[in-house]
């Protein structure tokens, strides 16, 4: 038994969206999980198939990560991921980015090939730069989209910080695996908020918050507003409840869910165990997001 889900942001698109476009996004979803999909066909790990999924999907311009990640209040794109394995519990983030083209693979890096579990900004580009990683302008990553995003967010046309707001603009990108031994593994990317400041670092390089991995409970990688995720630690409290409280996959996502929700956070999560139960649940009013087992099931959806 093999299985992959991803995640692209929670919230919805916005009402005047055209089925053409709203099919890109599934497309660009589909995409994804099928380039994890193989990996994991091919026999190799769920941490090479999480992040081959993710990749794909900071390389969509139409998702919150990489190339098409939203804007900061002085219009620069910085970015944010992380990596774990739950056979290790190995660990590696980045954050403040921005000239790295897949930020997804550089905490792959810092996982594998430094005594480190995080690296912050210049520092991280440093380390990028001597790995080989490919660097590329902060132009590379600015859309028109998420340009204009910007300046109504300025104008105060935007929704508030803690909304989620259309096209992903508070979004990220994830994905969990199961590989045919029986790991799993998680890897998160994010360009954070649109119109964020003071160098603000939301939960998706926060190993607990927006991302964690254990063979003994499951695999989360989380999505939406990311200082409440951080605040009830979700990813973790996920597997602690599986792990330590025996509860199931979906229940222990439905109570920290409920938790974060009375915080006042909005989001979802994707999640993965070690028997290949998948849960993909939010309490916004959508979450962009896919699954496709070995057992044959295949699906991608942005509504409840």
């Amino acid at each position: 038994m093999f299985a992959i889900a991803v995640h692209g942001g929670a919230g919805t698109l916005a009402r005047d969206t055209s089925a053409e476009q709203e099919r890109a996004y599934l497309e660009g979803l589909g995409a994804a999980l099928d380039a994890g999909y193989a990996v994991l066909e091919a026999g190799a790990s769920s941490l090479d198939a999480a992040i081959a999924a993710v990749v794909v999907l900071e390389d969509n311009p139409l998702f919150n990560a990489g190339l098409g990640a939203v804007l900061d209040r002085d219009g620069v794109a910085t970015l944010d991921a992380s990596v774990m394995d739950g056979s290790t519990l190995g660990a590696g983030a980045v954050t403040g980015l921005k000239h790295v083209r897949n930020p997804v693979e550089l905490a792959r890096l810092v996982m594998d090939e430094s005594p480190h579990v995080m690296l912050v900004g210049e520092g991280a580009e440093d380390f990028a730069r001597l790995k080989g990683v490919e660097m590329v302008s902060n132009e590379y990553f600015r859309t028109a989209v998420r340009q204009a995003q910007l300046q109504r967010y300025l104008k105060g046309a935007a929704e508030k910080e803690n909304d989620l707001v259309a096209h992903g603009s508070t979004g990220t990108v994830g994905a969990v695996a199961l590989d045919a031994h029986g790991n799993v593994a998680a890897a998160t990317s994010t360009g954070g908020m649109t119109g964020k400041r003071w160098g603000r670092v939301g939960d998706s390089p926060i190993i607990g918050a927006g991302t964690y991995a254990n063979n003994a409970g499951c695999a989360v990688s989380a999505t939406g507003h990311g200082e409440y995720f951080i605040r009830a630690v979700v990813a973790h409290d996920i597997n602690a409840q599986m792990q330590y409280a025996k509860l199931s996959l979906a229940q222990s996502v439905e109570n920290t869910l409920a938790r974060m929700k009375a915080l006042g956070g909005n989001g979802g999560v994707i999640a993965i165990d070690a028997r290949g139960g998948i849960v993909m649940d939010f309490n916004s009013e959508g979450m962009f997001r896919g699954a496709r087992t070995s057992a044959g099931r295949r699906e991608t959806a942005i509504y409840r």
